[in-house]
């Protein structure tokens, strides 16, 4: 039974963790709303399958990180895509001014690059990230035999065809609809052949953790100034996206500089997840405090403290990792 249970362990988490940075931390979906029982096993189906499947898949395949990423944004097209259909729909609750900012051709296009970015990132590469840290010793491994990946394909399947006639009574035009299908599927193939890495060797070393969290804080924060706020302060669209494209390659550009000989260790890693969350969990407060919003977002606070609890558990269970290392006594944590 303890073996068993060690086993399901990071599969478990994962399948929670993922809807909870990808909803619940992010304030999409407050405490009322995202601990409702069925709220959060559907959250679970959707969001937890499709990390627990792009993790599974990029394994087998030998793959790192450019194809997690890749993956990501395939699921960000399932679920918001092919499920909500919130790139199409544009009375969707979401999208405030992105419902008429950036529309064109039946598309909410700063509103689709905005999630296809957010969901691959924090719904996806994220928590594969803290669940592998977490389980260094399943770091790596297969967790799933053919059995368990259709159950999770399954459940994936089933939760969106659930989502796309329950949700909403919106149906985006054959055409909008197949053309994503088609770019999800480019994606999934693409995945299949990206690098194991997108970093080269040089010759200098990793920069400090410090200069990580840093770059992931303010790498996020600018991400949604150009996304919320230039279309607040009416930029053009075309500038809107530009400009947030570049800003994509210039954080791809800082990572490369930051690395060094591109060997980061797990500290570096978990340096930038930390500024990234920590965007977050200063974030939750004011969401709370947001008198604007019509949905309940009481205990966003709460939220926000017990995320920093959660960075600061993540960083001291490093720093003992670190200690057992020198000591020679390195047994699994996980």
């Amino acid at each position: 039974m303890r073996d068993d249970m060690r086993r399901f362990a990071p599969i478990l988490l994962l399948f929670f963790l993922s809807p909870i940075l990808g909803e619940l931390v992010s304030g999409a979906a407050p405490p009322v709303e995202f601990f409702k029982p069925l709220s959060l096993l559907m959250l679970g189906a959707l969001y937890g399958s499709g990390a627990i499947l792009v993790r599974e898949y990029t394994v087998r395949w030998g793959k790192g990180w450019p194809t997690i990423f890749t993956l990501g944004l395939a699921y960000g097209i399932l679920e918001e895509g092919l499920m909500v259909k919130s790139f199409f729909d544009p009375n969707w609750m979401d999208l405030g001014l992105l419902g008429t900012y950036g529309r064109w051709a039946g598309v909410n296009w700063v509103w689709t690059l905005d999630l296809m970015i957010y969901h691959s990132v924090v719904s996806i590469a994220i928590p594969i990230f803290l669940v592998e840290y977490i389980f260094p010793n399943r770091k790596g491994d297969p967790w799933l035999q053919s059995r368990g990946r259709n159950f999770f394909f399954a459940l994936l399947l089933g939760v969106t065809l659930l989502g796309y006639f329950c949700l909403t009574i919106y149906r985006p035009p054959i055409l909008l609809y197949m053309l994503a299908c088609f770019t999800m599927f480019g994606l999934i193939l693409a995945a299949k052949r990206m690098p194991v890495s997108w970093l080269k060797n040089r010759k200098d070393t990793a920069k400090s953790p410090t200069w990580f969290i840093l770059f992931g804080f303010v790498a996020v924060v600018v991400f949604y100034i150009l996304l919320y706020g230039f279309p607040a302060m009416g930029v053009p669209v075309w500038i809107t996206i530009s400009a947030t494209v570049v800003w994509l390659g210039i954080s791809y550009l800082v990572g490369r500089f930051l690395s060094g000989d591109g060997a980061w260790v797990e500290k570096h890693i978990l340096s930038l997840v930390s500024g990234v969350l920590l965007f977050f969990a200063f974030l939750a407060p004011i969401q709370e405090l947001d008198e604007t919003r019509t949905d309940n977002t009481s205990g966003m606070t709460m939220v926000g403290v017990a995320l920093i609890v959660f960075i600061f558990w993540l960083w001291r269970r490093g720093v003992r990792k670190s200690q057992m290392v020198k000591t020679g006594s390195a047994e699994s944590i996980g």
